[in-house]
């Protein structure tokens, strides 16, 4: 029997899980194809060293990594690429700025290509988009960098954190806003589910409502303090999560820790290996 508590267990409804859309599963238990790591996890040190950083990455196992902060859009491209190439990792996809992407798209494109990235993420909206106004005015422009990055031959994402659930002018949430103003062909998510458990969302019941449109999960674990951890390190049930109906469209399942401890090598090891031991 599973008990009501064990059902509704976890912080902010992470690893609460109903029963209800957890598909089926053979007899053997699915795994993970690759783990991927968002390098805003490790940003101070690859920052100061980029090439080691991705040598340490894929000495670990990772086989995927998305660019994030770190001030790799500074960097030379054609050289993070090589870097990559040289020792097997690969970039699906990288988070681009909203004002980059107002002011600089064509730039963005080709930083996007030579990365060998197919999707394009944008990963925060800064305070003054948070209002009812702001907000209704930005949407307008996600459409338009979907619209354009698809002419490229790119995707593109939107990445959450917890204001887009907390925040709710006149009731309705701009993650609400969000999903009804923008066209669910082109905008696709890209789900933290750490900061949407934090909001205090029904995690599960998310995936399966935003299902055609998950492109890519951010992995980090909640422990009982709501405070981040490694994987394997909280009390989030990935295995439950991952098994549901609707995650089977995830391309992507990336490791991150917004608040990894230096020196940050042992934490990211910590939620590799969870994730590559993981069945579901």
């Amino acid at each position: 029997m599973i008990s009501r508590r064990n059902l509704l267990a976890g912080a902010g409804g992470v690893a609460g899980l109903a029963l209800a859309g957890v598909s089926a599963r053979p007899a053997a238990a699915a795994q993970l194809k690759a783990v991927g790591l968002q390098l805003y996890t490790v940003r101070d040190i690859f920052s100061k060293d980029p090439v080691g950083t991705l040598e340490q990455v894929a000495r670990i196992g990772y086989r995927e990594v998305e660019f994030g902060g770190g001030g790799y859009d500074a960097m030379d491209p054609a050289m993070l690429r090589k870097t990559m190439d040289r020792i097997g990792l690969r970039a699906p996809s990288v988070h681009i700025g909203y004002d980059a992407l107002l002011q600089k798209f064509d730039q963005s494109v080709v930083m996007a290509k030579t990365l060998g990235a197919d999707t394009v993420v944008l990963p925060y909206m800064t305070d003054e988009h948070r209002t009812e106004a702001g907000w209704q005015a930005a949407l307008p422009n996600f459409n338009r960098f979907a619209e354009g990055l698809k002419k490229a031959g790119l995707g593109f994402a939107y990445h959450n954190h917890d204001f887009e659930f907390t925040n709710k002018p006149g009731g309705v949430s701009l993650y609400e806003r969000l999903l009804k103003a923008t066209d669910p062909a082109l905008v696709k998510v890209e789900l933290d589910l750490y900061w949407a458990g934090f909001a205090g969302e029904d995690v599960p019941g998310l995936i399966d409502r935003v299902a055609d449109r998950l492109y890519a999960y951010h992995v980090k674990d909640m422990r009982a303090d709501r405070k981040m951890a490694a994987v394997g390190e909280g009390t989030t049930d990935f295995a439950a999560l991952f098994k549901r109906k609707g995650s089977a469209g995830v391309q992507h399942f990336y490791v991150e820790n917004d608040q990894a401890p230096a020196p940050y090598i042992p934490d990211i090891t910590t939620s590799y290996r969870t994730l590559s031991a993981l069945r579901f």
